[in-house]
Formats: structure tokens, C-alpha cells, sequence
């Protein structure tokens, strides 16, 4: 069973990104391969706690169970360890990529403080696209009350586009809320 944003994906944006960039068929039109959800817990080296509600809220927030990130280098300047662990990660595809997108562009983005839309700078120049949330309370999954902590994560989606311009066109017909580009400067 599809998902409302996989099918407005197949029914919409692939002809528009056929129209804009005139590929020649269906195969060449990118497509949103996963979305990764980081969530770093440096204080996990103090108190081993700590990560254990980080991979609570990753599960809440993801539909899925994280996986435990460990250093790989001992810093002793942090008291890291190798092998600590110090974050967790959560990787989806498919339907539950687009179900968490959905949720994410309709109920998520718009409880930011002083949301004025997603930067357009955030493009690693192979078509990904990452942005930090600073707050893991803007998803309304995660009750107020049950958490230890505010803690901020990392998302990043991973296209199939082979540049920023097509991975731009592909996110923002997918719902995705850039900031307006002529917002930067007013007529004096």
C-alpha cells in the first residue's frame, strides 16, 4: 500500500521533473532513497543513561529502533573512550521514509521557533541534502513531560540526483518549505 506522499511522488513530481529537466524516461528522474535521523549524546560518555532515553526518542520520533553509534577513537581531552557509545542513528526507506516525511512537512516543520523556512545552502553538492533540528520536541510523537532533556539531531536525505539543482526541484515538489531566495535584499 502506497503512502500519500509516494503517490503524489509517482503522480506528480516525476512528470514535472521530466517536463523541467527533459530527461528521457522514468529511470533518470531522481527519487528520494532514504532518510537518516542522528541523534549525537556526547554526555553518554558521563552518564550511560543518557543514551538509553536518546534511543527512547529516536524510536518515538522514527517508527523504528535505532542503532547505537561507538567511538572509534579514544580523545582524552573529551574522557571518550574507544568502543563508548556516544549517539544513535535510525536509517528508513520506503514506506516508512514517506510516512515519516509527511508527518515531518505538515506537523513537525512549522512547530520550529521563528520558522521562516529551510535554508537552501544546507546541499553537500552531490544532491544530499542534511538539516539540524535543535529541539526534538517539535514532533508531536514526543510528550513534554516524559523527557530527561532537550536534545537536538541531525536529518539528512539521500537522493539519487546527480546535483544540488535536481535535488532542489525533487525536495521542494515533494512539500519540502525552502525559504524564499528574494527575501535576502529590499529595494532601497
Amino acid at each position: 500500500m502506497a503512502t500519500r506522499l509516494q503517490e503524489h511522488y509517482e503522480n506528480e513530481v516525476v512528470p514535472a521533473l521530466i517536463e523541467r529537466f527533459g530527461y528521457k524516461n522514468n529511470m533518470q528522474v531522481p527519487k528520494l532513497e532514504k532518510v537518516v535521523l542522528n541523534m549525537g549524546v556526547g554526555e553518554a560518555v558521563l552518564n550511560a543513561k543518557v543514551i538509553e532515553n536518546a534511543v527512547e526518542d529516536l524510536t518515538i520520533i522514527a517508527g523504528q529502533r535505532p542503532s547505537i553509534r561507538k567511538a572509534r577513537k579514544a580523545v582524552s581531552n573529551f574522557k571518550l573512550r574507544q568502543g563508548l557509545p556516544i549517539g544513535c542513528m535510525v536509517t528508513l526507506r520506503k514506506a516508512r521514509m514517506f510516512e515519516f516525511l509527511d508527518r515531518f512537512y505538515n506537523f513537525s516543520v512549522p512547530r520550529i521557533r521563528d520558522f521562516r523556512g529551510l535554508s537552501t545552502r544546507s546541499f553537500d553538492g552531490r544532491g544530499n541534502y542534511t538539516l539540524g533540528i535543535q529541539e526534538q520536541i517539535i514532533f508531536p510523537e514526543i510528550d513534554y513531560d516524559q523527557i530527561d532533556k532537550i536534545r537536538g539531531l541531525d536529518v539528512t536525505f539521500v537522493t539519487s540526483a546527480p546535483t544540488d539543482e535536481e535535488a532542489f526541484e525533487l525536495l521542494s515538489a515533494m512539500g519540502m518549505p525552502f525559504q524564499q531566495q528574494n527575501q535576502t535584499t529590499e529595494a532601497a
